[in-house]
């Protein structure tokens, strides 16, 4: 095999946005030649550290690929790879799953709480429900039974109760994160059941793959596209991998995509596109599924996406693997920037740990910049404008602030307390959307006259002075008031 030179090719076009829905474009959207030469760096380290016959990696920013390049060549091209070939994917495919089934959610035809069961017949785990299946909470074995899955045709096991064996689940539903590809293979066959049979890769090409133009991912590899190969651990020598079709499998794991393709599914995580998933159902997505209230977690799993702390920043994406083949997306939705890093060998390359370094390079060398401020759209309600401001719970001061679309936020000013965003509701109440709060009540409470007298926030009471009198402080104030 030749191994080529080190490689960038052109970033590609806006990805992943409806057209006329991008925001504002980037004024620095083309990166610094000491910043591409970092990525690159980057990159060609990772390849001959991990002895990977092919590298390409990619970063998105502002909704498009600003830079893209390759180390080592794919077979029968004998040159580095460009971005419109194939490589297998692995796991990334769950993340598309998981849109598909968020979709079936948003149209009310399930529920994520819905024991499958009640969605899909003759399952040995029917009283799973849908959000542990996506969270991998649900106790389901890792892999199914029979031969090495993953080297193996679907054909083997033909029907969705030949994935298991007579212990199905490894551990009670609900109790602790542990991954199972046999429960995204239950996933598609849901899909496939609540779109009256349609395999669940065609439902995926026109609800998915086509509303984003990622042509380029398929259930079954198109040329051009890499060959997977093992490399020997003790020689520098390489061995064919087989490239299964898996059959019901192959939710868990089965697609092929290229990198420019990947750039597209990349900036649709970070910006989401109304056609394909809505904001909050996107957001949702990417929410831990069981939130550690302290935050100092390090690693988490979302509704079929993984969760990363690194450096103080939250990623979202995925690893993926099969043989002959290693994927990574990671994605930083704060910053507007992801990387995408394919490598075309089964083990060795570390592609996460890649895709990672190549997102801090980018917001290490060029932090992003912000929007410009703008005022909010009008008209203005006064009575809003008049709920802002300092407000006390008990001794602590908080500062309610009025946000775009009659939002509010609640953040405290002394560095200790809770602070959340809330969203209106048409009764006139909030609810919260992070923190210790998220999913509580915000209500404005009012004396006998009709005038605002406090906030009750899940039953806590905020007064626009501390300890105010004449607000209903629980437990009451004592009427002698502060004291020296």
């Amino acid at each position: 095999m030749t191994i080529a030179e080190s490689t960038e090719f052109p970033p590609s076009e806006a990805v992943g946005r409806e057209p006329g829905t991008a925001g504002t474009p980037d004024a620095c959207a083309e990166l610094l030649p000491q910043t591409r030469r970092a990525l690159l760096h980057r990159l060609a380290v990772g390849q001959a550290e991990g002895r990977a016959p092919s590298m390409t990696g990619a970063v998105v920013r502002g909704g498009r690929a600003v830079w893209t390049g390759a180390r080592g060549s794919v077979e029968g091209e004998g040159e580095a790879p460009h971005g419109d070939v194939q490589y297998r994917i692995g796991s990334l495919t769950k993340t598309f799953v998981a849109v598909l089934v968020l979709r079936l959610r948003d149209e009310g035809l399930l529920r994520l709480s819905d024991p499958l069961g009640r969605h899909l017949a003759d399952t040995p785990v029917p009283d799973a429900t849908i959000a542990q299946l996506l969270s991998h909470s649900a106790g389901l074995a890792a892999e199914p039974r029979g031969p090495w899955w993953e080297r193996t045709s679907g054909g083997l096991r033909p029907e969705p109760a030949d994935l298991f064996d007579e212990r199905p689940q490894r551990h009670p539903a609900g109790r602790r994160h542990h991954y199972s590809n046999v429960g995204y293979a239950l996933l598609g066959a849901l899909v496939e059941r609540l779109r009256g049979g349609v395999p669940w890769g065609e439902v995926l090409r026109r609800e998915v793959l086509a509303p984003l133009g990622m042509s380029r991912t398929t259930l079954r590899p198109e040329r051009p596209y890499a060959t997977g190969w093992a490399v020997h651990p003790w020689a520098d020598a390489l061995l064919p991998e087989p490239a299964a079709d898996t059959g019901l499998m192959g939710p868990a794991g089965q697609l092929w995509s290229t990198l420019q393709d990947l750039c597209r599914w990349a900036a649709f995580l970070l910006r989401g596109d109304g056609r394909v998933l809505g904001a909050a159902s996107l957001a949702e997505l990417r929410t831990p599924a069981v939130p550690a209230e302290s935050g100092t977690w390090d690693a988490g799993y979302g509704l079929g996406v993984q969760l990363l702390r690194r450096e103080g920043r939250l990623l979202v994406g995925h690893h993926g693997s099969m043989p002959g083949f290693l994927a990574a997306l990671w994605a930083d939705v704060e910053e507007d920037v992801a990387a995408v890093v394919l490598t075309n060998c089964t083990s060795g390359p570390a592609a996460g740990a890649v895709a990672t370094d190549l997102t801090g390079i980018v917001i290490a060398h060029e932090p992003r910049i912000p929007e410009p401020w703008r005022p909010l759209p009008g008209p203005l309600d006064p009575e809003l404008l008049a709920l802002t401001g300092p407000w006390y719970w008990g001794a602590n001061p908080h500062a309610l602030r009025l946000r775009a679309e009659r939002g509010l936020e609640l953040t405290p000013l002394s560095g200790a307390g809770r602070a959340s965003r809330f969203r209106a509701e048409k009764d006139g109440t909030w609810t919260g959307l992070d923190g210790y709060y998220a999913g509580e009540t915000l209500r404005v409470g009012r004396d006998r006259d009709g005038a605002v007298s406090h906030l009750d926030l899940g039953t806590f009471v905020f007064t626009r002075e501390p300890y105010e009198p004449s607000a209903p402080v629980p437990g009451g104030v004592d009427p002698d008031g502060w004291r020296v």
